[in-house]
């Protein structure tokens, strides 16, 4: 098997910085695909502040509210040990936590 560090995907996707591999069938055939993405558990996420769930709440809006871009609800899953986004908005008045990407550790008195 071949490994590179994968360029396919934007530096804002959860795929940015996984490696692909290179599988070579029986017949020749190259199949690259993505190596398995591992993430930290989630109280190693530098906490921002959090979110309580109210009816309506959608994960792409919570995530534009906080993040500014709704297509980062990844991290918003990362966060808070998600295997399935629409499931982190279904009960009313949990407790969402908003991090720093992954690897990005608080700054000493910086701000909020």
């Amino acid at each position: 098997m071949n490994t590179s560090l994968s360029l396919l995907f934007p530096p804002g996707s959860r795929y940015h910085n996984v490696e692909t591999a290179t599988f070579i069938s029986a017949n020749g055939k190259e199949i690259v695909y993505l190596k398995r993405r591992f993430v930290l558990a989630a109280e190693r996420f530098t906490l921002l502040q959090e979110h309580f769930v109210v009816e309506g709440d959608r994960l792409d809006n919570i995530t534009a509210r906080y993040l500014n871009d709704p297509l980062q609800f990844w991290r918003i899953c990362d966060a808070n040990n998600a295997m399935n986004p629409p499931d982190l908005t279904v009960e009313i008045g949990r407790r969402l936590r908003i991090t720093l990407p992954e690897g990005i550790p608080e700054i000493p008195n910086a701000a909020r």
